[in-house]
């Protein structure tokens, strides 16, 4: 069956995604799509994306960043996506082939309808570039206090971990995290599946030894909630596609405070396995906010981290 290599973009501006509509006559016409194309002979795929963004939206691209590649087969022939995360360009978009195009807020895209090639590129188009997973030896009013903050200074994502709790505390500060969060951040909580129905508009992040337990029984959780992993390896990258997680952390990339005697991963190493999955993934371990960039040309959707995203420092 023919199969055919093809570059999309999620292109920001101004907290917006663009959104493009296929013409009527194209296959899967009628239905919205990340501006892209085919990769031609000789093309990288950056060269190829630049071309398309030109020829699409008389845009000129001036920084992009590698998210993951991912495959999806229709009956007719199979599409290879290689997927760009575009920052910066210069001129003002426009349907430059006849096209509409639309910008959208990144929590609003499951709104529309695409082609279901598109649909693993909606996922990374909703995740922002930082993930805060809060810190443990806190208390309840400290790990508030700070997601609060965190709010303020632009954290859209949220792994509520709290190890040194019992299961009665976490969970009233579970409640508590899910009212500060509501309308401003995403929310991931941790614990024990059985909780799942309690939290109804949480997200779940589920640890290395979750995974292998629950990777055959299927994903837990419907598509409209968040649900996430923690990755050391190959084989745990591999048990979190079987699971179905929406994305991962992949850790640790470097020394760590909070697991001293972790042995680091590297940037190479992690590089190779972001490239082997085929969904987003933070890197964790010893990053801060401004390892976002590094991160990103890694081909990671960009960096978690306890201390290096709390926002105040911790003894």
């Amino acid at each position: 069956m023919k199969q055919i290599q093809v570059v999309a973009a999620i292109i920001r501006q101004n907290g917006r995604v663009l959104l493009a509509r296929r013409a009527k006559h194209k296959h899967q016409g009628g239905l919205w799509e990340f501006p892209g194309g085919k990769i031609e002979a000789g093309e990288t795929p950056e060269q190829a994306l630049k071309r398309e963004l030109k020829e699409e939206l008389a845009i000129e691209v001036t920084k992009l960043n590698p998210v993951f590649q991912t495959s999806h087969q229709y009956p007719e022939y199979g599409v290879h996506l290689d997927i760009w995360e575009v920052t910066a360009f210069e001129g003002e978009a426009e349907g430059a082939e006849g096209q509409e195009i639309t910008w959208v807020q990144p929590k609003n895209l499951l709104q529309y309808e695409f082609p279901e090639a598109n649909k693993a590129i909606i996922t990374a188009a909703r995740l922002s570039n930082r993930y805060l997973i809060t810190p443990e030896n806190l208390d309840r009013a400290e790990i508030i206090e700070g997601i609060r903050i965190a709010l303020d200074e632009g954290i859209k994502l949220i792994c509520l971990r709290a190890p040194h709790f019992f299961d009665p505390d976490y969970r009233d500060l579970a409640i508590d995290a899910v009212g500060v969060c509501a309308g401003r951040a995403e929310l991931l909580v941790k614990g024990a599946f059985e909780w799942l129905g309690d939290f109804p508009s949480a997200g779940w992040h589920v640890t290395a030894e979750q995974l292998r337990k629950l990777a055959d029984k299927g994903r837990p959780l419907p598509t409209n909630r968040w649900l996430a992993a923690s990755c050391h390896n190959e084989e745990e990258l591999a048990l979190a596609k079987q699971l179905g997680v929406d994305f991962v952390t992949l850790s640790p990339v470097q020394k760590t405070a909070t697991h001293p005697d972790a042995e680091p991963l590297g940037w190479e190493r992690a590089k190779q396995l972001i490239a082997g999955f085929d969904r987003p993934v933070y890197v964790l371990g010893g990053l801060t906010g401004q390892d976002v960039p590094t991160a990103q040309q890694a081909g990671a959707q960009g960096v978690a981290a306890i201390r290096g995203l709390w926002p105040y420092e911790l003894d």
